[in-house]
């Protein structure tokens, strides 16, 4: 994606990430609108539009935090799809049978809908560390979960009163049980093949 030029909407990504409110605000009564609009023509609530909305905007700071999101389409276009996708999806896990699929006319080669699948296969990935995540030991998720707070071993070992030495030779083994579930899981294969 990095021979795509950067989109002037940017802005919006740059706005989450920053947590600015000014710009939150503006995605909420700019984009927010056309997604209740389509939830609510099928089979959907304002509610559940404001949920979808909400989860679709922290995908989106994840990916953008985690990956450097760059945005090489209209923001209201990837944003769009992406609730979209992810208002379909619900609908096929509560067995919903009445969806009336509007589709725009989108061409494979369409910008957004590159981002709109890399950010799919992003919360996939993200979903499978976490469950593998939760199936570690809770020594290991909490040595863990203060390398991703505090950057530093030495404060890390500090803060669970552990030796520097064991704090690194344990979050090696940890990392490496992590792995190993990860990659032994059926999902893995889906996702990185």
């Amino acid at each position: 994606m990095s021979d795509k030029q950067l989109h002037e909407d940017q802005k919006y990504i740059e706005g989450l990430l920053g947590n600015n409110s000014f710009v939150i605000q503006a995605i909420y009564n700019k984009f927010a609108p056309k997604v209740i609009s389509y939830i609510k023509s099928n089979s959907g609530d304002e509610d559940s539009a404001k949920d979808i909305i909400q989860e679709v905007l922290i995908t989106i700071y994840n990916q953008a935090k985690e990956k450097n999101l760059q945005l090489t389409c209209p923001f209201d276009a990837y944003f769009f799809l992406l609730c979209k996708r992810k208002w379909l999806n619900e609908l096929k896990k509560t067995n919903k049978k009445e969806v009336t699929i509007n589709e725009e006319t989108l061409s494979k080669n369409d910008s957004a809908l590159e981002l709109v699948d890399e950010t799919d296969l992003f919360e996939e990935k993200q979903h499978l560390f976490n469950l593998m995540f939760q199936q570690l030991g809770t020594a290991c998720k909490d040595l863990l979960k203060a390398t991703f707070k505090i950057k530093s071993m030495e404060e890390v070992a500090k803060s669970l009163g552990v030796t520097y030495a064991y704090a690194r030779k344990k979050k090696s083994l940890c990392i490496g049980k992590l792995t190993k579930l990860v990659k032994e899981s059926p999902k893995y294969n889906q996702l990185y093949n």
